[in-house]
């Protein structure tokens, strides 16, 4: 037997395993909500308006109400406080992205659109919403462009093998093999040069060198090793034409 269940019989009665209902948690915790909104808006009021906050937090209480276990470890208050809390926090690192300007500037246009609603009785379209403002169309839509925060999606949801924004960098298998190939028929060619000219395209692609500094290996001037490298890549070029035929 336990030695817990010894020292407390009650610690496994059905009254101590039975789990609180989700939906009387949320009933008697939504003041908890709010009070987390109004804080963490006198904090960073510019951010996020208090209605966000608040169902950005109704909705990881009811997460939080769903999610929790009655173990007698902690209430649920303090459980709910941390994962609302925590919500708030993440909806508001993510508006970080943009600067207080542009938050200032959402909050005009929403509340622009919000009254020309009310006058329309339908949503306003961008034309009308520029013209209640009194600013041109293509200014209005750089504004709203201007103030739309960073959109975070699942990586999961978004990805595709097909998405080119999903392709790989490095060379695949066909790269390398046409790579490989390359670099044989290089080698083929330069090795039927004669020993300057392949001297000169060793130390000019190679060795890096520039052409006084080849030319005072070689013992010739500048306007000479220019002769010699265009000659030898004349003749590479040739060489390696049936290899760029295949």
């Amino acid at each position: 037997m336990d030695a817990r269940f010894a020292l407390n019989p009650g610690l496994y009665s059905p009254a101590a395993l039975a789990q609180p209902d989700p939906e009387q948690l949320i009933r008697t915790h939504l003041s908890l909500v709010r009070k987390i909104a109004w804080h963490t808006h006198g904090r960073v009021s510019t951010a996020l308006d208090i209605e966000e906050l608040a169902q950005i937090g109704m909705i990881a209480l009811i997460e939080a109400a769903r999610t929790f276990e009655e173990r007698g470890q902690a209430v649920f208050a303090t459980y709910a406080s941390v994962r609302v809390r925590g919500a708030m926090i993440d909806a508001l690192r993510k508006q970080a992205t943009m600067c207080r300007s542009a938050l200032r500037r959402r909050r005009e246009l929403n509340a622009a659109r919000a009254t020309l609603a009310g006058q329309l009785g339908r949503p306003p379209t961008e034309k009308e919403l520029a013209n209640q403002l009194a600013i041109p169309l293509g200014e209005l839509q750089e504004q709203l462009n201007a103030t739309q925060g960073v959109r975070y999606e699942s990586i999961d949801e978004v990805y595709s093998d097909h998405s080119i924004w999903f392709a790989a960098d490095e060379p695949d298998a066909l790269d390398h093999l046409e790579a490989g190939d390359l670099r044989a028929a290089l080698v083929k060619a330069i090795s039927e040069l004669p020993e300057r000219e392949a001297m000169v395209l060793q130390l000019y692609f190679v060795e890096e060198l520039n052409l006084e500094e080849i030319g005072q290996t070689l013992g010739v001037g500048a306007a000479r090793v220019c002769q010699i490298k265009k000659s030898a890549l004349g003749k590479v070029r040739e060489l390696l034409g049936n290899w760029e035929d295949c």
